[in-house]
């Protein structure tokens, strides 16, 4: 059949005004990318406590209301209360010291030893202690650039609690119509996978794999904090519930908690009794070290995904993608290795077979 210009143009236009239309919805939809994986993340790990309350006699959307209320309080009330704190007691604490009212406490002498930056340390928290005003006049572009970083990530810590909060909310809102949402889910992934079967089976392995990492990696880093805030706030750690939330942001990010400990475990060898400081240096070292064994007891629990494999895309999807990375890093290696297992458990067609298939023909 001849092709002419005009069949060509009736087949490529179409094609054309497609390709833009999606490229405009990308666009459009392009900036609320995260709060939309955000709000589906928060809905499929919640939806378990739904179903729960609903078995009590809950309506569905009395349910995903009093989720919403209470995962918005949980959020709102540990950041406003560090929040206050911070600002009722850190700019009194500067005037205090640059006043010479306050004093620093000299560095242990131990500091000194720690290769590396440990002598400069040591020679800089000594002026410090001796000095502050001079110690704040002499380092004074350091001091500067340093609160323009803080003012800086304060604001995206604010800005990233906003959006949560938000996310949050239209999570609530799907968890108020779950089970239309999972409905046309189900309808997306059964025309991706080329049946319903393997759709709800693709759905029950991403979320089964986003609740385990939501319970193996937010709920380990959760408790991390926790412990360690106990520890800051019996022993009184100045900052205590700023380390608290510093400690649970590093733990979501697979990061060690000892880099929020050992400040504060300096501070109360420098401040405290030897008794005190060795028993508060047991305590954030357990801590610390307690997602080691929480870690493989929640993540991959129950799943057909070994527990190494969830980990690794938590990591990677940390380091490619940032903090929702962790689930996107997770679901995608998860997804990946169902696919290739199944790849590797399918038949090969042996030359018997080719031969006998050809002469049946």
């Amino acid at each position: 059949m001849k092709l002419s210009i005009g069949n060509l143009v009736e087949v490529l236009l179409p094609l054309f005004l497609v390709a833009l239309l999606v490229a405009l919805c990308v666009q459009l939809l392009a900036p609320f990318v995260g709060l939309l994986v955000w709000t589906i993340i928060l809905a499929v790990c919640f939806h378990p406590v739904q179903a729960r309350l609903m078995r009590r006699g809950m309506s569905q959307k009395l349910s995903a209301i009093i989720i919403g209320t209470f995962l918005s309080l949980f959020i709102l009330v540990p950041t406003g209360i560090a929040t206050i704190g911070a600002a009722s007691s850190v700019p009194g604490l500067i005037e205090r010291l640059q006043s010479g009212q306050e004093q620093i406490r000299p560095p242990p002498a131990s500091l000194a030893s720690v290769p590396l930056i440990g002598q400069k340390a040591f020679d800089g928290w000594t002026q410090a202690s001796n000095n502050f005003p001079a110690f704040a006049k002499s380092h004074a572009p350091q001091v500067t650039s340093f609160s323009k970083w803080v003012l800086g990530q304060a604001g995206g810590t604010l800005m990233a609690i906003l959006l949560l909060v938000l996310a949050v909310i239209f999570a609530a809102i799907t968890l108020a119509y779950s089970d239309r949402a999972r409905a046309y889910l189900l309808s997306i992934m059964s025309r991706i996978t080329g049946s319903p079967e393997r759709g709800e089976h693709y759905m029950s392995i991403i979320g089964a794999t986003v609740r385990s990492v939501a319970n193996g990696v937010i709920g380990v880093a959760f408790v991390q904090a926790l412990l360690c805030g106990i520890g800051f706030f019996i022993f009184g750690v100045p900052g205590a519930a700023l380390l608290s939330v510093a400690a649970m942001f590093l733990g979501v990010l697979q990061i060690p908690v000892v880099l929020v400990s050992l400040p504060a475990i300096i501070w109360v060898w420098g401040a405290k009794t030897t008794t005190v400081a060795i028993i508060f240096t047991v305590w954030e070292v357990i801590g610390g070290l307690s997602d080691a064994v929480l870690k493989p007891m929640m993540i991959g629990h129950g799943l057909e995904v070994p527990m190494p494999v969830i980990l690794l895309g938590v990591i990677g999807g940390v380091m490619a993608y940032g903090l929702v990375g962790l689930f996107i890093g997770a679901v995608l290696l998860a997804v990946g290795y169902v696919l290739f297992r199944e790849w590797l458990e399918t038949p090969v067609e042996t030359a018997d077979d080719a031969g006998t298939l050809r002469a049946a023909e």
